[in-house]
This record gives structure tokens, sequence and C-alpha cells, in this order.
């Protein structure tokens, strides 16, 4: 009996630790693309095609570490790209693909940084419009 409780305290340790320390960009990576017809402007466009996993954290409150990614000068934002990779290597400037960055929005203004850093917020997948990034991730904040 004690070897089953030790057992499930381990357990609880590994699934709380998860949530906290889990690397999302990983999951994020798991998207592929098809071309689809865009009703608006009439013409053949990729549209990305979210793997199950990726479904399941549509909804969901996640934590990402990267980088500030300004979208109008390098002031405070509630409005930005956020990316795994530091600016050189980002997804608009270097090699990197579109599943690498997030558009971020937050209720407060975010000074900028040039530094990397952790934010929080809700995941919401898009694959219906195109004027958007595929990741939106709302109600942003500050963690680290």
């Amino acid at each position: 009996m004690r070897l089953i409780g030790t057992f499930l305290i381990q357990v609880f340790i590994v699934v709380s630790a998860f949530g906290q320390n889990h690397n999302y960009w990983q999951d994020l990576e798991q998207v592929t693309f098809e071309l689809r017809l865009d009703d608006e402007s009439g013409y053949e466009m990729e549209f990305p095609k979210f793997k199950t996993q990726v479904q399941r954290l549509d909804g969901s409150t996640i934590q990402l570490k990267g980088y500030m990614i300004p979208l109008e000068g390098f002031g405070s934002s509630r409005h930005f790209m956020f990316s795994a990779l530091p600016f050189s290597s980002c997804f608009f400037c270097g090699g990197a693909g579109p599943e690498t960055v997030v558009e971020v929005e937050s209720d407060k203004s975010i000074p900028y940084t040039g530094k990397p850093i952790t934010i929080e917020g809700i995941l919401k997948l898009n694959d219906v419009d195109p004027d958007r990034h595929m990741y939106l991730l709302s109600k942003a904040r500050v963690i680290q």
C-alpha cells in the first residue's frame, strides 16, 4: 500500500510540473497547410490544418517563453507578435516557419524588451481569417 501511495505522489508531481514547464512551442509545431479558396479575396491561399494535439489547446491558458516582435515601433504595446526565436532569426526575418510565432493581444500595455520573457494567455486557433495569424494569444500577461 505504501508503494502505491509513493507512486501516486510521484505521478502528481510529474503532472503538476508538466503544466508549468511544458514547452508549448513544440505543440504548436503540429500543423500542416492546405490550399483553399479564400472567399473574400477569391484567391487560393494556404490555411493551417491543426493536428489533434494542437486542437486540444484551443481556448486553453498556456505559457510561452520567447521574444517580442513589435508591430509598431519599439515602445510599449498591447498588440505584438511573439516569437520562439530572437528577432534576427524569427519567421519574419529569418528562415523559421509561421508555427514559431503567435499574435498577442494584452489588456495592459507590455513594455518592449529584446530579452526573452515568458507570457501567459488564452490560445485561440485561427484557420479562417487570413488577415490574422494562425495562433492568437489573448489576455496575455508577462509571467517572467
